[in-house]
C-alpha cells in the first residue's frame, strides 16, 4: 500500500532543500514533525532514504531513485494547482457554446467580444448549427450552453432564459412593389413564390406551423441554408423572402426591400439561452452566463 502522500511531500522538500530546517520552513511545519514524517516514510518502505552529512541532508541510493519519481509527480501536482488557480481567476479555461448564425450574429457576438477583452486567456469554441442540433449537443453534454431560436418545448432539467425578442417578416423586391403599402390576407402567400429556410431549422418550423394553423399551405420555390441568402434572393426579385427582421434591416432602411404586411403578423418570439441544469458548467462558462444575466437585468438585452 502506498504511504501517506504527505510523507512524500515532506521527503521532496527535505531532499530539495538539503536541510530539515529549511524544509520545515517551506512547509510551515516544526522540525520534529518533518523528521517524524520522514521516519514514517522510511519505515513504510523499509529503506533508509536520507543520510546526514557535514553538508546537510543527502539522499541515499534508494532515496535518489525514489526522488526521481517523486519530483516529477510533485511538480505535476504543483502545475495542476497553478492551472486550477488560473482557471478560478479566469486567466485560463475553455467555453463550448452551440449557436446558429442568427443567434451568434444578433445576440452572442457582442458578449463574446466583451468577455474576451476582460479574459483573453479563455478559449471559446462555438459549434455552429440550427436549434435542433444545438439541443442535441446540450443533452449529450458536449457544450456548456446554447443560444437558440424559440419557441421550444419545456424539457426536464433544461433551463431556458429568454434574452432577445425577434420578429419574423416577409420581404419583397421592387418587382413585387404592387403589394407594398397594403395589408393582405395570409392566403396571398399561396399565390406568390416563397423563399424560406430549410426544413430542419426552428425558423422554418415556426413560420410554417403558424401559417398551417391558419389554413395556409406553402410550397416554397426556394429553400435555403442561410437567411443572408434569402435576402439576396429577394433582392433579385426571385420571390417573397421569409426572414427574421434583423437580417433585412439594412435593405429595408435603404428601400432595396419592402415589407409585405399581413392582417395577422407572425407573433414575435425569443432567442433563448439554454443550459443543462443537471451538469456543472466550466468556471469560464458560468462567468460568461453571469455577464449575460447581468446585462439582462440592467436592460442591455431586449
Amino acid at each position: 500500500m502506498m504511504a501517506n502522500l504527505e510523507y512524500y511531500k515532506v521527503f521532496y522538500h527535505v531532499v530539495k532543500c538539503g536541510s530539515v530546517t529549511q524544509a520545515a520552513g517551506a512547509l510551515s511545519l516544526s522540525q520534529p514533525a518533518v523528521s517524524q514524517s520522514l521516519k514514517q516514510l522510511e519505515t513504510a518502505l523499509g529503506v533508509v532514504l536520507v543520510k546526514r552529512t557535514s553538508h546537510g541532508i543527502t539522499p541515499t541510493a534508494e532515496g535518489r531513485e525514489l526522488f526521481s519519481y517523486v519530483e516529477k509527480g510533485y511538480e505535476q501536482f504543483e502545475a495542476g494547482e497553478k492551472r486550477i488557480l488560473q482557471m478560478c481567476n479566469l486567466e485560463r479555461g475553455e467555453i463550448t457554446i452551440g449557436a446558429s448564425d442568427m443567434t451568434l450574429r444578433f445576440f452572442l457576438l457582442p458578449y463574446l467580444e466583451r468577455f474576451h477583452e476582460k479574459n483573453p486567456g479563455i478559449k471559446v469554441s462555438v459549434t455552429n448549427g440550427p436549434t435542433p442540433a444545438t439541443m442535441i449537443l446540450l443533452r449529450e453534454g458536449k457544450i456548456d450552453f446554447g443560444v437558440v431560436s424559440g419557441p421550444i418545448l419545456p424539457e426536464d432539467g433544461i433551463g431556458m432564459l429568454p434574452v432577445k425578442e425577434i420578429e419574423d417578416i416577409f420581404v419583397i423586391g421592387k418587382n413585387f412593389s404592387q403589394y407594398a403599402g397594403k395589408t393582405h390576407p395570409l392566403k396571398l402567400l399561396e399565390q406568390l413564390p416563397l423563399i424560406t429556410m430549410e426544413k430542419p431549422t426552428s425558423t422554418r418550423k415556426y413560420v410554417q406551423s403558424f401559417l398551417e394553423e391558419r389554413g395556409v399551405r406553402i410550397n416554397p420555390e426556394f429553400e435555403l441554408a442561410t437567411s443572408d441568402m434569402i435576402v439576396q434572393f429577394a433582392l433579385r426579385n426571385l420571390g417573397v423572402g421569409s426572414v427574421v427582421r434583423d437580417f433585412a434591416a439594412q435593405e429595408l432602411a435603404s428601400g432595396e426591400l419592402m415589407e409585405l404586411k399581413f392582417e395577422e403578423p407572425v407573433p414575435v418570439r425569443d432567442f433563448l439561452v439554454v443550459t443543462d441544469e443537471r451538469s456543472r458548467k466550466s468556471l469560464a462558462a458560468a462567468a460568461l452566463l453571469e455577464m449575460m444575466k447581468d446585462a439582462l437585468k440592467q436592460g442591455e438585452i431586449k
